[in-house]
């Protein structure tokens, strides 16, 4: 583009010259169309049987559309639905989203690995490894590709046969185990939440023009992985989280009576924890009138919707089951959720307070990135699988209630979620081996189970087999493109555990970024950048924490700890005392301001101020000798903790340390019998150090008590 560009006569930066711009438009937009025929020809076209052909090569708008979205999905893209307001025809969609496809090199990059690899064929998804099959416009030959239309279960019966015979009777048994509790989960949930009758007609389908009254949906990505359960039976894009636009599907003053039921019912009282987080808010179970609304909706609006939604799991609203539903309410006291993923096979997300009543707060998606937060006014909904990564953004004023339900569906047995909940279970209570089973039992039926990766992980890093968990954890980050902080913060812990502390750094800091109101990822963060002697950065990075949590007592403890060492004990003194406000720390603290207030007697001392240097000697033994009984009990509960025996190591110097400031300080006086006074408390309390008889012995003879002073020397000896 040399040609096209001179320097202004005036020295004015760069300019182009208008005859031009069009020309050197038309050379981008070939260069882009250029690119684009390039990749599809080295990707789409290699696909065999998928076949995707991106452009206008056909006169069909669903297939436009459908080829439209692969490529901005290859991509990473997250929305598929670049539209304006109002109504538009499938016409007009195709030319806006062939548009966005058109411009997404520049705008998006090169095709993704993962996505290649999918697309290809190259890996498997679940049991048989067929090829993606396509969601909305699949122009796939059903003769020609018989696998693709056998029914779900038939071939899952067909590959959990092939692995019992592969894993033996413990892998039939699991299975087995599964249908029970799947079949005893779907009955329980009867009991308490509509389930629509197996005979009822069709009345309850929902129909678009008759149930949406101006509401429609906006699509976003799942993601470069498909969910854990029925992966192959969601179909590519993956455009499979969508949110309600327009018109709400009830109205706000029908959420408000909602919500002043709820209360009436005791709401406000109830708190509960859930990850990192205490939440508050009630399962609907104990709310039994808040309950009789949701089996309302359940009948009239959400089952019908969900059967909509989602076709190619979902074969009738007769077999969906409500499962887990809770009314959850966030404000400053219980501001956000941690990132996770739901614990069933659909999930949704009801708002159910206007947005002008909170300030903060909102869904986000980990893929998407967290700021970018999906939007939803009361009335509106999420729906979406719920094997995908997502969290609550804080909420900072204000209370915020959502209604959040995970479903079930009654002829489908979510046999890897399963598989790994129970794997979980076993590795909880101390049963590795088989909790590795449960997770390679899982794994066999999906392979990019990432939860199961994670999980068995843990386990490898527990058994101190580092290399093993550090393979598992990337896989994990190449299934997920690395947009997964929980993956990142696991494998910066296996690799400081391997002594890789510059990779182990690089990792907690992709997981910071990725999840920056992770108090968690945050503090681990700063030890280690502490240990590389950054102070600044570390403990940047315990403010950042204590921002998110005000309560997390370590990243206090170790902020103070940092600024002490720094020479700065006002501030660090202030710290300490803010990790004694936190029960987990409260020991700790004690013991951190005994040792500060020990340091600045001694600095007063050497200085000649004997007045301020008794005060904080005193102060300082008062700590420490607060701390003992505690730390005594910490000590009993787990003899095998190492921190525990470490701060327990430092109590007997310090506070040997501290008599001999006080005594010193007395003597300075001259106030001899006070100083003698505290060195017999020192070899009262540890009559087997020798430093504590030396000083009782010099102390006596200072007074002329020979006697008494020889007595104490023999002590000593015998030490």
């Amino acid at each position: 583009f040399l040609i096209f560009f001179r320097k202004d006569r005036h020295s004015n930066p760069c300019v182009i010259h208008p005859y031009t711009k069009e020309m050197i438009i038309q050379i981008i937009t070939l260069c882009i169309v250029g690119i684009i025929a390039r990749e599809a020809n080295g990707i789409f076209l290699e696909q065999g049987s998928v076949h995707i052909n991106f452009g206008r090569n056909t006169s069909d708008s669903a297939d436009r559309i459908y080829n439209a979205k692969m490529e901005l999905w290859s991509r990473g893209a997250y929305s598929y639905d670049f539209l304006t307001k109002g109504s538009i025809n499938t016409e007009e969609k195709a030319n806006i989203l062939e548009l966005e496809a058109i411009q997404s090199p520049l705008r998006l990059g090169s095709v993704r690995k993962v996505r290649r690899d999918f697309l290809m064929g190259n890996e498997c998804f679940e049991m048989d490894c067929l090829l993606p099959k396509l969601r909305g416009g699949s122009r796939t030959n059903e003769a020609e590709t018989p696998n693709l239309s056998e029914a779900y279960n038939n071939r899952l019966t067909k590959r959990l046969k092939e692995l019992e015979v592969e894993f033996g009777q413990e892998f039939r048994d699991a299975i087995e185990q599964n249908q029970k509790e799947h079949m005893h989960d779907c009955a329980v949930s009867c009991e308490s939440y509509y389930c629509s009758p197996k005979e009822s007609d069709k009345s309850d389908e929902w129909n678009p023009s008759i149930h949406m009254n101006g509401t429609s949906f906006a699509n976003y990505s799942f993601g470069a992985t498909p969910p854990e359960d029925f992966s192959e039976d969601f179909g590519f894009p993956l455009d499979l989280i969508k949110v309600t636009e327009g018109n709400p599907i009830f109205s706000s003053e029908e959420s408000a009576n909602v919500i002043r039921t709820a209360q009436a019912e005791g709401i406000e009282h109830n708190e509960y924890k859930s990850g990192k987080y205490r939440l508050g808010g009630d399962w609907l179970t104990n709310l039994p009138k808040t309950r009789e609304w949701f089996n309302d909706k359940l009948e009239s609006t959400l089952f019908p919707l969900m059967k909509y939604l989602f076709p190619e799991i979902v074969s009738s609203v007769s077999v969906l089951r409500a499962h887990s539903v809770s009314l959850l309410k966030y404000n400053t006291s219980h501001p956000r959720t941690d990132v996770h993923v739901d614990n069933g096979i659909l999930a949704m997300t009801l708002a159910m307070t206007p947005k002008d009543e909170y300030i903060g707060g909102g869904t986000f998606f980990e893929h998407m990135g967290a700021e970018n937060v999906l939007p939803m006014d009361v009335g509106h909904g999420t729906f979406r699988p719920g094997s995908v990564r997502h969290g609550g953004h804080k909420v900072t004023e204000g209370t915020r209630y959502i209604l959040g339900a995970f479903l079930l569906i009654e002829d489908r047995v979510e046999h890897v979620r399963r598989l790994k909940n129970r794997g979980s279970e076993l590795r909880r209570s101390g049963q590795l081996e088989a909790a590795a089973k449960h997770f390679e039992w899982a794994l066999a039926i999906n392979p990019r189970c990432t939860t199961c990766l994670k999980d068995w992980a843990e386990i490898l890093l527990t058994e101190k087999k580092f290399d093993e968990a550090e393979e598992k954890i990337r896989k994990v980050l190449d299934f997920l493109e690395e947009k997964d902080s929980d993956a990142l913060f696991s494998l910066g812990v296996i690799l400081s555990e391997a002594g890789k502390d510059e990779e182990s750094i690089h990792a907690y800091t992709k997981s910071v970024n990725l999840n920056p109101e992770d108090a968690e990822l945050c503090y681990n963060l700063g030890i280690k950048l502490g240990a590389k002697g950054e102070t600044k950065e570390e403990m940047a990075m315990y403010s950042r924490a204590i921002t998110v949590d005000p309560n997390f007592g370590g990243a206090w403890l170790n902020w103070g700890t940092a600024l002490a060492e720094s020479g700065n004990f006002d501030d660090a003194e202030v710290m300490f005392l803010k990790a004694l406000q936190c029960s987990e720390t409260e020991v700790k603290a004690m013991l951190n301001l005994g040792h500060v207030y020990q340091t600045q007697a001694e600095q007063y001392a050497a200085g000649g101020n004997l007045q301020s240097a008794k005060e904080y000697a005193l102060k300082a033994g008062d700590f420490l000798d607060s701390a003992k009984p505690l730390l005594d009990n910490l000590i009993s509960n787990d003899l095998n903790d190492a921190e525990n025996q470490r701060y327990a190591a430092q109590f007997s110097p310090l506070r040997l340390q501290c008599h001999r400031i006080m005594g010193s300080v007395f003597a300075g006086m001259k106030d001899f019998p006070s100083c003698e006074a505290e060195f017999r408390k020192a070899t009262e309390s540890f009559p087997r150090v020798k430093g504590a008889w030396e000083m009782l012995a010099r102390i006596l003879e200072v007074q002329g008590k020979t006697s008494e002073a020889e007595k104490a020397r023999e002590q000593l000896n015998m030490l």
